[in-house]
C-alpha cells in the first residue's frame, strides 16, 4: 500500500481554503468539555502530581495577576513573573507580588494533546505529532523542542520580509536554547526525560523536495546557520530507516512536557521570595468583567467564586475567545481537533531509530523513545486531518475520535515502513486533544485588542499568547516571556523593548510594535 493511499498528499492549498471558508462569524469556544478522551500521558497513575492542586479549600479573591491556563504557556508566564521579581524588574518593596493560576481542568490538562506519561522509558519507544510539531494542549503535548529551522522561510519571507522572517526562526532558537539551559542548569534531565536524537523529516513528493530546498537556500541567503542539516537520497534513507523517500536531517530535542511544566511551575513558586504563586485547578472561568475594587481592574468570574485582579494573561491557546469573543472565526483562533494512536511496531527496537520525525507537509508526526533492544516498542503517531472534510477546524470537542483519521492513522507507517509495521495491526489507544489555529499560522501575543472596536482602553490589563497553529514547544515559552515583560513594564511604569528574536508580526497591537525599543 502506498502512503498516498493512507493519507493524501500535499493538502495545504486545501485547508487553507477550509480554515477562512466560513461567511458568517462561527460562535464563540466552548469550555473545555468535561468528559475528554483518556490521554495515554495524563491518565497514566503518577502521570500528574499537582493534578488537584488548589481545587478545593479557600478560594483566592485578590492577586495582582491572574494567568488564565496551567499549560506551557500560563506557567512559562509565571516563571518569567517570578524571573522579573527576583531580577528587581518589577520592585516589590512593601508586598509580595500576587499571582493566580486559574485552571478549567486539571494541571496542564485545560488543552490536551502533546505531553508523555510516567511509564518507565525502557517500556516505550514514543512517536509524537504536530503541525510540525504539533501543539495541542500541554497535557497532550508530544514534547517535541525542535525549532524549525529553515522549513517554510520563503513563506514567511513573503509574509513579513526578510528581517522578520530570520526573527521567526531566531524565536524558535531562543525558546530551544533558554529550555536546555534551564534543565541543564536545574539538573532536570533525568526528571523530565530530556533526550537529544535529532528529527528526520521524510518528504514524499518531488514538489515538497523543490519547496523545501528553496526554503533552505532562501534561509542561508538572509543569513541563518545551517551546517547541521543533512539531506538524505532516498536510497540512503531506505538503507538507514527503511522508508523509500527522500528525507532531512535536523538536530533537535525533545522530553515530556507535563514533567517540564510540573517542574517549571515548582521553580516559579520557590524562585522569589517577593513572589506568591498560587494555582486553582477544576476552577472554570466563565467570564471577566470591570472590578468593583476601587483597587482592581478586573472581576475574573469562575465556578468557585470571583477573583478581583489588576492583570489578566489569556494562555487558553484554543478557548481563547470563549473568554474574547471577537476572536472567534477566521481573523482570530480557531480550535481544531488533532487525533493520536497508540500502536506496538512489529520489530524489536534496534532496528528503529530514536529520532522525531514527521511527514507529508507537517501533518503527520510520530517520535521514537528507547525501549530494551529486543523488545518490540509502542509508537505514538499524530495526523490525519488532512482525511477530513472540514480538516477538523471548529472542532473543540475532545471527548471522541474521528473515525476516518483513525483509520487513515492506522494505515500510515505501515505503508511508509512496510517492513517495521503490521498492515493489520490495531491501535493499543487513541484520543484527541485540541489545537489552535490562525490564519497566518503564528500566534497572537502582547495586549488583548479587538480591532472592530475603536476604544483602546477597552481591555487594559489584559494579554495573550495564543493560537500556536500546532507549533506550540518552539514557540510558547519565548512568547510567555514576551507578555510576562510587557506586564512588568505596565507595572514598573519602565519603556518596554522589543528582544531582537521577536517577530514583529506576532504582536496584537501595531501601536506596540512601532513604539518598542530594540526594533
Amino acid at each position: 500500500m502506498s502512503v498516498s493511499a493512507a493519507i493524501p498528499f500535499m493538502q495545504l492549498e486545501a485547508d487553507a481554503k477550509v480554515f477562512g471558508a466560513t461567511e458568517t462569524k462561527p460562535p464563540k469556544s466552548s469550555l473545555p468539555v468535561p468528559n475528554p478522551t483518556r490521554s495515554f500521558w495524563i491518565d497514566t497513575t503518577g502521570a500528574n502530581p499537582l493534578a488537584a492542586e488548589g481545587s478545593d479549600g479557600p478560594f483566592t479573591e485578590d492577586a495582582d495577576i491572574c494567568i488564565i491556563g496551567s499549560g506551557i504557556t500560563g506557567v512559562s508566564a509565571a516563571y518569567h513573573l517570578s524571573t522579573a521579581v527576583e531580577r528587581g524588574d518589577i520592585p516589590r518593596a512593601d508586598k509580595p507580588l500576587r499571582v493566580v493560576i486559574l485552571e478549567a481542568r486539571d494541571f496542564c490538562k485545560l488543552w490536551r494533546h502533546r505531553f508523555w506519561t510516567l511509564w518507565p522509558r525502557t517500556h516505550l519507544l514514543l512517536i509524537f505529532f504536530f503541525f510540525f510539531f504539533f501543539f495541542f494542549d500541554t497535557g497532550r503535548n508530544g514534547g517535541h523542542l525542535t525549532p524549525l529551522v529553515f522549513i517554510d522561510f520563503c513563506g514567511y519571507q513573503a509574509k513579513y520580509g526578510s528581517d522578520q522572517a530570520v526573527r521567526c526562526f531566531k524565536l524558535e532558537n531562543h525558546t530551544a536554547s533558554e529550555i536546555v539551559k534551564i534543565i541543564r542548569k536545574e539538573g532536570w534531565s533525568e526528571t523530565v526525560d530530556f533526550v537529544e536524537n535529532g528529527h528526520t523529516t521524510i518528504v514524499f513528493t518531488a514538489g515538497e523536495l523543490e519547496s523545501m530546498k528553496a526554503d533552505f537556500e532562501a534561509a542561508i541567503t538572509a543569513g541563518i546557520d545551517l551546517s547541521d542539516v543533512r539531506w538524505l537520497a532516498k536510497e540512503e534513507t531506505r538503507v538507514k530507516y527503511g522508508a523509500d523517500y527522500p528525507a532531512i536531517e535536523l538536530g533537535g530535542h525533545n522530553l515530556w512536557p507535563l514533567k517540564l511544566v510540573t517542574r517549571l511551575y515548582l521553580l516559579a513558586k520557590s524562585k522569589a521570595p517577593n513572589l506568591e504563586l498560587k494555582i486553582h485547578t477544576r476552577t472554570p472561568v466563565t467570564s471577566i468583567s470591570s472590578s468593583s475594587s476601587s483597587l482592581r481592574r478586573w472581576a475574573v468570574h469562575t465556578s468557585r467564586g470571583v477573583l478581583n485582579c489588576s492583570y489578566v494573561i489569556h494562555a487558553t491557546n484554543a478557548y481563547a475567545s470563549h473568554l474574547l469573543p471577537h476572536l472567534a472565526g477566521p481573523a482570530g483562533i480557531i480550535p481544531t481537533r488533532g487525533q493520536v494512536i497508540v500502536q506496538r511496531a512489529s520489530v524489536p527496537a534496534n532496528e528503529l531509530y530514536k529520532c522525531s520525525w514527521d511527514g507529508n507537509s507537517g501533518y503527520e508526526y510520530w517520535f521514537p523513545r528507547p525501549a530494551p533492544d529486543d523488545e518490540k516498542p509502542l509508537i505514538i503517531l499524530g495526523g490525519g486531518r488532512e482525511v477530513s472534510p472540514d480538516f477538523e477546524y471548529y472542532q473543540a470537542d475532545d471527548s471522541s475520535v474521528n473515525r476516518a483519521v483513525g483509520e487513515s492513522l492506522r494505515k500510515f507507517l505501515p505503508a511508509v515502513f512496510p517492513e517495521k509495521f503490521a498492515k493489520d495491526g490495531e491501535p493499543e489507544m487513541e484520543w484527541t486533544g485540541i489545537m489552535a489555529f490562525t490564519k497566518l499560522k503564528d500566534p497572537f501575543v502582547g495586549p488583548v485588542v479587538d480591532k472592530s472596536d475603536p476604544d483602546r482602553e477597552k481591555f487594559k490589563g489584559q494579554y495573550i499568547s495564543a493560537g500556536y497553529s500546532g507549533h506550540g514547544m518552539p514557540r510558547a515559552f519565548s512568547c510567555a516571556a514576551v507578555v510576562a515583560s510587557l506586564v512588568a513594564s505596565d507595572i514598573s511604569g519602565k519603556p518596554w523593548e522589543l528582544p531582537d528574536w521577536f517577530p514583529l508580526a506576532f504582536l496584537t497591537s501595531p501601536e506596540l510594535a512601532s513604539t518598542a525599543g530594540g526594533v
